[in-house]
């Protein structure tokens, strides 16, 4: 109870800084509001500022609600970055407006970092690094600084350091979060729809990464596994002996940013390779490997000595499930080839669109999004734009928001602007064409097919060997059944459950068609 005090506090603050801002109810819909909502709005003093008292702007309600979001602290900072992929809910003017949301904050003092790296790290600062720069940039979670190692071979590293207390800060308002989002599912069916609670989870799951610089570098050391074989991608190496849970120290990338084209071109490097390398990485990461960086900004890409592009930051990344990267990567290509029925089937394939919607309708209605991108310019055309075009049809068939696509969508919107900022004039689809039919060709391909084949004949192999003891469980069942029921010890139980967990996909398969056979057994024996 006391929990959901401090929750409701916390909310009709950040009303009150949003009525303060002008953005809770803005006075250019004054005359639209209710009149229950004015009264509502007078009696718990949300109302906005008074006419004289309001500073002379020129701002949109949209930039004013960014502007409220920036100034209530970094939970509500991440909330609107998030919200920005839904124009479908906010508006496309709100998402622009968020979309554009800084994550920067003023530094602090570089005494207090020193003093938060040796306690995190258990060692004096002197015995860690040679030299620690002032911070070269500040994030509402953490900053960074620049240093050089103390050992025999010192090298130069980048040294990403937790604000002090920020974890109780983000806890109380995602608390705030939940709580709202419960109450909105359990009155508004939209809300349902939405799935409103999945999204605050998907961001306090991402946020605990966040808080958590171990889980920021084992998702760098693994991204780095994943890519070591593409020629033209590379991951700084962690510096584990100095990185803990407050505390992450990388290897100090030496490189040209992406923010301009006329930088690369100074460093001897061509934008438009890099724009396609840019666009090619980012899929491929999230349909060959499902784990990709979903932070990919010009502040966070490189490109090194020898024309490799180099992400930094990992403390924003997105997974997707083998079946999800199918679902992608089918529409994708169905979009691609122009077979607007194989997309609608792959979505009531994967349970996204209810049945109870006729497949030929919605055929139609992704044909109305995909027939006119191929009457328009190649730089006019965007797959961000189409995957939120997807998602605004498919609201109207009733399918369910699926939070892995969300945070892929809104990394593909920075992915495409970095690109095109690059090169104007590129054809996204272009360059993810080889990608999407790579992957199609590796997971529906005839070698997949062989693959998945031999995986069939190992399944029934395991099931030959294990055949004799079925037999021989399914004799005690009987006997079992024939005195008069089944007997299993409670230790039994556990030790089967226990069994069943460690045991392979493909034996679990042969389980449970032994336990079918047992069925049929038991049934031929009543």
């Amino acid at each position: 109870m006391l929990r959901s005090f401090r929750d409701i506090a916390r909310l009709f603050h950040a009303a009150r800084v949003l009525s303060r801002h002008d953005a809770l109810i803005p006075h250019e819909l004054a005359d639209r509001v209710p009149s229950q909502l004015k009264f509502a709005r007078l009696v718990l003093f949300l109302g906005p500022p008074p006419f004289h008292s309001r500073p002379a702007t020129t701002a949109t309600p949209e930039e004013r609600l960014a502007s409220a979001l920036e100034s209530l602290g970094p939970a509500y900072i991440k909330l609107g970055q998030m919200l920005a992929t839904r124009p479908d809910v906010i508006g496309d003017e709100t998402a622009r407006a968020l979309s554009a949301l800084q994550d920067r904050l003023p530094a602090f003092p570089t005494e207090m970092a020193k003093a938060e790296v040796e306690a995190a790290l258990g060692a004096p600062l002197a015995t860690l690094f040679a030299t620690f720069e002032e911070p070269l940039a500040a994030a509402s979670i953490a900053q960074v600084h620049r240093a050089t190692t103390a050992d025999e071979a010192p090298h130069r590293v980048a040294v990403k350091i937790l604000r002090p207390a920020v974890e109780g800060e983000f806890a109380r308002d995602l608390s705030a979060f939940a709580f709202a989002a419960r109450w909105a599912e359990r009155f508004f069916a939209e809300a349902r729809r939405l799935r409103v609670r999945a999204l605050v989870d998907t961001l306090a799951a991402s946020v605990a990464i966040e808080l958590d610089l171990r889980m920021e570098a084992a998702a760098a050391s693994e991204l780095a596994e994943r890519t070591a074989a593409d020629a033209d991608f590379r991951v700084p190496a962690v510096d584990w002996e100095r990185t803990a849970a407050r505390v992450l120290t990388t290897e100090w990338v030496e490189g040209t940013s992406v923010r301009t084209a006329q930088e690369l071109t100074a460093a001897g490097h061509d934008p438009k390779r890099i724009a396609v390398v840019i666009v090619r990485r980012f899929l491929t990461q999230a349909l060959r490997d499902g784990f990709f960086h979903a932070d990919m900004h010009q502040g966070n890409l490189f490109v090194d000595g020898q024309g490799r592009l180099v992400c930094v930051d990992f403390g924003i990344m997105g997974r997707l499930s083998p079946a999800m990267r199918r679902f992608l990567a089918e529409t994708l290509a169905g979009f691609l080839a122009r077979d607007y029925e194989r997309v609608a089937n792959v979505h009531y394939e994967a349970g996204f669109v209810p049945r109870t919607h006729p497949v030929p309708l919605f055929a139609q209605a992704l044909r109305a999004i995909g027939e006119p991108i191929f009457g328009r310019r190649a730089d006019a055309v965007s797959m961000a734009r189409l995957l939120q075009q997807l998602f605004d049809t498919t609201r109207r068939f009733d399918m369910e928001l699926q939070p892995q696509l969300v945070l892929l969508q809104k990394t593909m919107v920075v992915v495409e602007g970095v690109a095109r900022d690059l090169d104007p004039e590129l054809d996204i689809w272009e360059a993810a064409r080889p990608v999407i039919e790579k992957w199609m060709v590796d997971q529906v391909g005839p070698e997949a097919r062989l693959r998945d084949a031999a995986e069939g004949i190992n399944a029934l192999g395991r099931l030959a060997r294990e055949f004799p003891q079925l037999l021989h469980n399914a004799e005690v069942v009987s006997l079992m059944l024939a005195e008069g029921g089944l007997r299993l010890h409670p230790e039994t139980a556990l030790q089967i459950a226990q069994a069943q967990v460690a045991r392979t996909r493909h034996v679990r398969i042969a389980l449970w068609i032994a336990a079918g056979a047992l069925v049929a057994l038991a049934i031929g024996l009543l």
